[in-house]
């Protein structure tokens, strides 16, 4: 897969956008929701490589780990909730997506930003 592909594919998810919140870097991209602006993903470059961040269940992370060798710890993100997509030539893509939409689904809820005084 090809970044133009992941974002591509990222956008396909209903109420999605693409931001690039680095000005320093123009190649990192965070696919965000519309509704909450929180990120479902992040792109990146990483010493050459293309890295898709996405969250995942934490008693999910460590099995994909386990499993798929182009799967790690998330970089610079926790490492709990976060697992990072090395892409190269054997990353199926079918996982890339699959894990992008349950991503997108564990960031799709809004946060009540409410005090728990609000109403006193």
């Amino acid at each position: 897969m090809k970044k133009e592909e992941i974002i591509e594919y990222a956008l396909s998810l209903p109420n999605t956008y693409e931001d690039y919140p680095f000005p320093e870097d123009r190649f990192s991209v965070t696919m965000k929701h519309k509704n909450n602006h929180k990120w479902f993903a992040l792109i990146m470059k990483v010493q050459g490589k293309l890295y898709v961040n996405v969250k995942t269940p934490p008693d999910y992370s460590d099995i994909l780990r386990k499993a798929y060798d182009y799967i790690i710890p998330a970089y610079h993100m926790n490492k709990e909730h976060w697992n990072t997509i090395i892409i190269g030539d054997n990353t199926d893509e079918n996982i890339v997506k699959e894990l992008m939409a349950q991503s997108y689904e564990l960031t799709k809820k809004i946060r009540d930003r409410r005090s728990k005084y609000a109403n006193i």
